[in-house]
């Protein structure tokens, strides 16, 4: 039986920007980055140019387990993702994402450390879930 999964994701969003002076200069390989103009996989054009750092989805009960894998790799680079927003005038954005089987609902609460870091950058913090019955 499938369970209950977290994914979490942080996001640099912008007009357009060089995706690749994001990565030398985080010095983080993204899991997914897109060109405002790409097609995406269901042939929607691209609004804005997109850097991810994602966990990719993961049984968890708890969010706190993959926002704190996202903020160990960026946490110590506020500065870096400050200067990165004024040089190319970015959004940044946090997304998580459950996929919710049955009963098995994961703990929403978010760390005092999450909370304060998304305010040191001006990130808003999204959640999007999909609901599935038991199998």
């Amino acid at each position: 039986m499938e369970k209950t999964s977290v994914m979490a994701r942080f996001l640099v969003l912008g007009d357009y920007f060089p995706v690749s002076d994001i990565t030398s200069r985080l010095q983080i390989e993204p899991t997914e980055t897109y060109i405002k103009g790409d097609l995406s996989k269901y042939g929607n054009v691209k609004k804005e140019t997109c850097w991810t750092l994602s966990t990719g989805y993961e049984e968890s009960e708890d969010v706190n387990e993959q926002l704190s894998k996202i903020l160990a790799r960026i946490s110590g680079k506020l500065e870096v993702l400050k200067n990165l927003q004024q040089d190319y005038h970015l959004e940044f954005s946090f997304m998580i994402v459950f996929h919710v089987i049955g009963n098995e609902k994961p703990v929403i609460s978010l760390e005092r450390n999450v909370i304060h870091f998304a305010s040191e950058i001006d990130a808003p913090i999204r959640f999007d879930y999909y609901i599935y019955p038991d199998e």
